[in-house]
This record gives C-alpha cells, structure tokens and sequence, in this order.
C-alpha cells in the first residue's frame, strides 16, 4: 500500500487537516469561557452565523449531530414526530438519537419519485409529498408531525441541491400549518456555492438550521445551530445537559471564522475536481451537482481494496455503490491520479 502521505483520501471531505493558515489563527485566538457566554471568538462567530442565515441568534455546538438534534427538539415535543427523506442523514447517522434522547418518534418518505428531474433525484425534495404525509396534531389517534427536517445538500443522494421552489413551497404551507422546518445544513455551503443561492435565502425557509465548519469549509471541529433568540436560549440548556457546554473554544471558532473568510469562496474549485472525476470515469457531469461523485453498480469492496493499494481511498456506500468526495485537501494532481486510478480498475 503507498505510504500515507501519499494517499488521495476521497472518503469524505471531514478528512481534511487544518491549513497552516487557520492553525495559525487557532493559535492566536482570543478566548474566554463560552458556558459563562464570555469567549469573544465564539460569540463573533455565532453573530456572524445568525446573520448570515437571517437569524436572531446562533450557538456553537461541536458536532453536526448535536446541532442537528437540538434544532429537532426545540420545534418538538417527546411524543410527536418529525417527517423527513428515508436516507436523511438525522435518521441514518445519528444512531436514533432523536428517540433514544428525546422520545421525539421521526417518519420517513423515499424521495425523488415524482419524476422532477428526469429520474436523478434520490432525495430530492418534494413539498407535496412530504405535505401529504403530515399528521394533525388535533386528532389524538395519530402522533402529531411537529416538524419537517430538510438535508440540503443531500450527502446520501449524492450531493444534490434541493430546488429552492420546493423549499419555498414547503416554507409557506408551514406557515399555515403549525408545522416547523429543520434545515440540516451540513453542507449547505456548497449548496450555495453550487445554486447561487443567498445563506440568508436558505436560513430563511427554516426555523432552525444547523451548519457545519467541519466538512467542505475543513476545519476540525464544530458547526453553529441558528434559531431565534428565544429559541436559542433555550438551546443552551439543552447544549449544556447534552454536555457539549465547553469553556475557552474560541480556538475552535477562530478555525471556522477562518473558513468563512478562507475557504467559502473556493468551494467552486471542489465542485469542478468532481465533475472533472466523474468525466473520467464515465459518470454525466450534469449529475454532479456538488462536490460528490456516484459509482453505481459496482463490485464495492472489491474496488475500494483494490484502490486503496494504489493509494486512492474511496467510501463504500453499499455492496455496489461507492461515493467520491472532492475537498481542499485533494488538488487538480491528486483528482487525475485517481481518476486514472478508478478508471482502469472499472474497465472505463
């Protein structure tokens, strides 16, 4: 197997290392104690956040999942129920959190069936269909639909982009119906890098929105739940009984403040490295809407071990699919060389 320093990593963009840039300004952070609100670091970063999703208030959680489980809680009471896609990341990688935490119940619906977008849509959001499924909350045989979460980007459907007219639609027929939205934005910043699409644009069609500094944006840790401010007063309780209340953290928030001045703007760049490997390997470009490439029908396992001998780590999503993530740490060098990689091993 080739030494480490020499692996393309394309399991995921949370594998990337802090630049020396943003070490540096992790070092020279101004800090104090965030659970008594007095790191000033944290506290620039949350404002900044809030205001760039068109929130009242933000908080610093340390993971995604945290984020993500918080926002739920704070629009649903244990015993109702938040709907969402069947392969969204809050009910498949947060080991059941929402229940076994909360007592919150989620219901899922299988996605991208209408037909929207020429049948490339798993995951794809559609309003009418998440509507439909909604419970009342006024008949006490049924548990209740609370919430609606929304992943966008979508990591399981392969990066894509949710159409802003689905998120509009769903956003106004919520209004009327007692129903709040979630916003997992894990990777919401490529989803505007991609679409265009203000922060301010996004952050408004939901209630709360968790996003996170640890994926495309590379820093090491942390993402910022955004809510109103009553809302994210009450967050804090819940950050604290979690255990994610942590002390001089600015040194994390200086990482992400960091990426938002460093790192957004280059996200583009991540955007054509897939497109550029999904070229190669034989996958239509138009397909590749963020910065993740799908290999479907494939021997996974056999392909992954045969890869990773030749230094390219790829991510086995299941028996015959694999999935590509392009991210900072991974140059216009390192994209070839794995594409000629890929590509003798699949035959293409």
């Amino acid at each position: 197997m080739s030494d480490a320093a020499d692996l393309i990593d394309l399991r995921s963009d949370t594998v990337t290392r802090p630049t020396p840039g943003m070490r540096r300004a992790m070092a020279e952070a101004e800090v104090g104690d965030d659970v008594y609100v007095e790191d000033p670091t944290v506290r620039a970063l949350e404002e900044r956040t809030a205001e760039l999703f068109g929130h009242e208030a933000a908080m610093f959680v340390p993971s995604g999942t945290m984020g993500n489980q918080i926002g739920m809680r704070l629009v649903c009471e244990p015993g109702q129920e938040v709907l969402c896609d069947a392969d969204a990341h809050v009910v498949t990688y947060e080991m059941g959190a929402a229940a076994a935490i909360f007592g919150i119940s989620t219901r899922t619906v299988v996605s991208g069936l209408s037909g929207r977008d020429g049948g490339r849509g798993h995951g794809r959001l559609d309003a009418q269909q998440l509507i439909e499924q909604v419970r009342p909350k006024d008949n006490w045989h049924l548990t209740a639909t609370a919430a609606i979460a929304v992943e966008n980007s979508h990591n399981r459907g392969g990066g894509l982009v949710q159409p802003l007219d689905q998120l509009q639609q769903l956003w106004d027929w919520s209004r009327t119906a007692d129903v709040a939205v979630h916003l997992d934005g894990a990777r919401i910043w490529n989803a505007h890098a991609s679409s265009g699409v203000p922060l301010s644009t996004y952050g408004g069609l939901a209630d709360t929105a968790s996003v996170c500094f640890s994926k495309g944006l590379g820093t090491p840790v942390g993402s910022v739940l955004v809510a109103s401010a009553e809302r994210i007063a009450t967050a804090r309780l819940w950050r604290k009984r979690l255990g994610g209340g942590m002390r001089q953290v600015g040194v994390l928030a200086a990482a992400c403040t960091y990426a938002l001045d460093h790192h957004l703007p280059r996200l583009g760049e991540d955007h054509e490295h897939a497109r550029l490997l999904a070229k190669r390997l034989g996958v239509d470009p138009a397909t590749v809407e963020t910065n993740m490439v799908v290999l479907e029908g494939v021997e996974a396992p056999m392909v992954a071990e045969a890869a990773k001998a030749r230094g390219v780590l790829v991510s086995q999503v299941s028996a015959s699919r694999i999935r590509l993530v392009t991210h900072l740490d991974v140059d216009r060098a390192a994209v070839d060389r794995a594409g000629d990689v890929l590509a003798e091993l699949l035959g293409r």
